[in-house]
């Protein structure tokens, strides 16, 4: 935000990505310097609100990469701290949500039943698609197409297995 303050979300994942290769995003789902959050997570999973060592908030990001074959940014991962019960009442208010805290998981963490606990992800078939240098997800898993789909991808040179 505060190199690219003039472009969107995804243009900044763009420029930085395509500036260093790689990049980690952290904080993804918390309010921007402009008002804005980068990008939508849940009040109820990743911890977006709590201040981190760097001075901003947010105890959860995504991996981007610069993907040359789509010419876009690609998020690889999305990872985190998950939200305890400080960060789960704080972000249901910011969300404007509050009334969600009597639902069965979110009582279980507010009255200590559940761990804390961080968790994340790789994106298998992206990680495929990435390395495989392939312009499409269905190229490296299991789909069903219709006619029209196959027709558009097969006219855009993207070959399903």
């Amino acid at each position: 935000m505060q190199r690219y303050p003039d472009l969107t979300p995804k243009e900044r994942e763009n420029e930085i990505a395509k500036a260093y290769g790689a990049v980690f995003i952290y904080g993804i789902g918390g309010v921007l310097s402009n008002g804005f959050a980068h990008d939508g997570r849940a009040a109820d999973y990743d911890d977006w609100s709590t201040p981190n060592e760097e001075g901003y908030e947010g105890l959860n990001g995504d991996i981007l990469v610069w993907n040359p074959v789509i010419q876009s940014a690609f998020e690889l991962s999305s990872m985190g701290i998950r939200v305890d019960k400080k960060a789960l009442q704080r972000q249901l208010e910011i969300r404007n949500c509050p009334e969600r805290a009597s639902l069965a998981f979110h009582q279980m963490l507010l009255t200590d039943q559940l761990t804390e606990s961080v968790g994340g992800g790789i994106g298998q078939s992206r990680v495929c698609m990435f390395m495989l240098k392939l312009s499409h997800i269905g190229e490296v898993q299991v789909s069903i197409w219709d006619e029209h789909k196959k027709k558009k991808l097969t006219e855009e040179n993207i070959y399903l297995l």
